[in-house]
Order: C-alpha cells, then structure tokens, then sequence
C-alpha cells in the first residue's frame, strides 16, 4: 500500500527560513525510513503511517519551540489505486483484516491515550474523506464518534472537526482517523491544517 503526506510549513516571522532549515533537523531519525522529495512548494514524505506521522509531529513542533506563529497544511493518503506498493510504506500496525469499527475505535483511543507528550499545545482542522465504498459514512461517523471520546476534539465545523490538545495527542488522533477508518487496504485521504503559538483569539 502506498501512503505518505505532501506538506507545507508556514512560520509566520521574519527568519522563517532559519525556523523551517533548523526544524528539518527533526526528520534526521526517520528518514532512512522515509522518501523525502522537496520543491518549492512542499515536502513528500513517502512511508508507513507510524513513520509518516511521528515525522511530521516532530517536525512541526520543532517549528513551533521557535515560539512564532507556525502552521502546517498536509494532504495525507494512504491505498490510493493511482499510486504503486512500495515497500518503503510496509506497515506492522494497519492493514490487517477489517476489524469491526467498535474494535477500531478502541484501538484509536488507546493511540490517543499513551501519544508521546510534546508540551506544546496545538489546534488543528481536517477533513477525512473515505473513498469507493458504499458505508464511506458510517465510516466517518465512527470517526467522529472515536473523536468525541479522545480527549482532543474541539468542535465540529463546517467540512471540518477541530482538535485541540498537546502536539502528540493531536497527531496521534490524526494518525488513528487515516489508519483505523476505511477499509484496511482502501483509499483514505485527509486534509489538514495543524498551528501553533496563533494570536488570533480562540
């Protein structure tokens, strides 16, 4: 299964050069287990989820101990059938028969629950989008309904659920939306803006 996450950083200050050059260091212990390809519009991570996500946590909080304004855009994906296996993707953790959704709920909320605190607090917005099935919405309820139990859900929005909670919690719960919901081998992708340090009142 191909899986992986084209991202985008933003710090918003002056050096942000200096803040994106010095938070990649963050990448130096995934990345023989990653493919990196950067241009100048974003980054592709290439890997499996439980590399892809820790990564790009590490990243953004990284960015974010800079104590500026830093946002990250993602599109996230994993099974998509324009896409060739790679075993670089190769999971330990997903992809194995379809669990019943009560099972998988429990298994993103024990993901939630012992998620590597990070101390810095984080708010993000994403949309899941479930493809080629018929029960795409009872997949994206369960999702939800996992979400509202995290200890991470701020609010539901308009296309969108808000996350709020310390950096580690929040990717996590990310990672358990893509990764236990939808069929096991089918296409799930996530839109996915995360900040951090905002002025902008909550």
């Amino acid at each position: 299964m191909y899986s992986g996450a084209q991202i985008s950083l933003y710090p918003m200050a002056g050096d942000f050069v200096g803040i994106i050059l010095g938070a990649l260091t963050a990448l130096d212990p995934y990345r023989e287990r990653l493919q990196v390809d950067t241009d100048d519009l974003s980054t592709l991570l290439v890997g499996a989820p439980e590399v892809v996500f820790p990564a790009m946590r590490d990243l953004f909080v990284a960015a974010a101990r800079s104590g500026e304004h830093c946002v990250l855009h993602a599109t996230l994906s994993r099974g998509c059938p324009g896409e060739p296996d790679d075993a670089i993707c190769h999971t330990t953790q997903y992809g194995g028969p379809h669990e019943p959704l009560e099972q998988r709920k429990a298994a993103a909320l024990d993901a939630v629950g012992t998620a590597p605190v990070t101390a810095m607090q984080a708010a993000a917005q994403f949309s899941l989008y479930v493809m080629g099935t018929d029960d795409h919405m009872d997949e994206i309820y369960g999702c939800i309904d996992f979400l509202n139990q995290s200890g991470v859900f701020g609010r539901a929005k308009n296309f969108c659920t808000r996350l709020d909670g310390d950096a580690g919690a929040v990717f996590a719960a990310i990672e358990a939306a893509l990764c236990r919901f939808g069929p096991p081998q089918g296409h799930v992708t996530i839109d996915l803006t995360v900040s951090a340090n905002s002025p902008t009142p909550r």
